[in-house]
């Protein structure tokens, strides 16, 4: 039966690699994944960072899983993005349905990438012997439908193939840039290197920030990566995530209803998780605009309701 509102569930929130210090515990270090159920009764997954073994144990415990299908969303292929797939229950089980849906982003095709992670020396159990049924999709389309959920896909600025998704749902639309940096410095650190005209480096920099400004104006919760302090992304022009400054500063251009700070640092603790929150929301204050911020936390759920949406 379906459900009559949408549900988002944090189950991996850190970037990088995972994290086991008792000092980031309570928003916790699980790598990326979230769980969208929409109001059709749709299941979806974004990305399969170790947050995905325990959404996988979840279903398990509590019987949920099902031979319904579940779309699995792969932002890209970075280890923090599928290195929970081995160990995700439910394909282990022969009346579990779930298809991956992924761009290409490697010679060799989705499926050999995803697979070869799990071939010898490296993993006991083959992506062949998986008893689930398993659909790898290769998407071409940058706009598609699940359901009832129409999704849209964006390329992002971070190293290699990355792609963030928007997802609409008759409730509002969710949008999960989980690596995305900010286009400016890296337009212009290029450019001083390269030779190119400042100016030119400029242009283009705007350019590709109106474009994402546009496909995420007005989304109801954004989950956008926030890695990186404004001082420790100056170290780290160039390796593909986001300054707090700049991500809220998009956040607002777009006219975000909610954003969730993303892919914490594992550097990071709570403490300075938590000085990074309250930053965020200071640069709202003093932009004199509205917007919600939260910093994502394992564990959390959120609701989206017909009387949540932007009017």
């Amino acid at each position: 039966m379906s459900s009559p509102i949408a549900k988002l569930s944090f189950w991996g929130v850190r970037g990088s690699t995972p994290t086991v210090d008792p000092a980031t515990w309570r928003y916790g270090g699980n790598t990326p994944c979230l769980e969208l159920g929409a109001p059709d009764g749709t299941k979806f997954i974004l990305d399969c960072g170790t947050g995905l073994r325990v959404l996988g144990n979840r279903w398990g415990a509590d019987g949920s899983a099902t031979s319904s299908t579940t779309h699995i969303l792969v932002t890209h292929y970075h280890w923090d993005h599928i290195q929970g797939l081995p160990f995700f229950l439910p394909a282990y089980k022969p009346k579990n349905s779930i298809r991956v849906l992924g761009y290409e982003g490697a010679r060799a095709g989705l499926a050999t990438v995803l697979a070869t992670q799990m071939e010898v020396p490296f993993f006991p159990v083959s992506w062949s012997d998986l008893p689930g049924t398993i659909k790898i999709e290769e998407l071409k389309k940058m706009e598609f439908s699940i359901g009832k959920v129409r999704v849209h896909a964006k390329f992002l600025n971070h190293p290699g193939v990355c792609v963030g998704y928007r997802l609409f749902t008759r409730e509002g639309s969710i949008a999960f840039l989980p690596d995305n940096e900010p286009f400016e410095p890296l337009k212009l650190k290029l450019a001083m290197r390269d030779g190119t005209r400042l100016e030119k480096a400029r242009a283009q920099a705007a350019v590709e920030r109106s474009k994402l400004v546009e496909f995420l104006k007005e989304t109801d919760v954004l989950i956008l990566d926030s890695q990186y302090t404004d001082d420790k992304y100056q170290e780290h022009i160039g390796w593909g995530h986001g300054a707090l400054s700049r991500v809220v500063s998009l956040a607002l251009e777009a006219r975000v209803r909610k954003l969730f700070l993303f892919h914490h640092d594992p550097q990071h603790d709570d403490h300075k998780i938590d000085e990074m929150l309250e930053r965020a929301r200071f640069l709202v204050v003093e932009s004199g605009r509205a917007l919600e911020v939260e910093a994502a936390r394992e564990g959390a759920e959120i609701w989206l309701t017909t009387r949540a949406r932007r009017r």
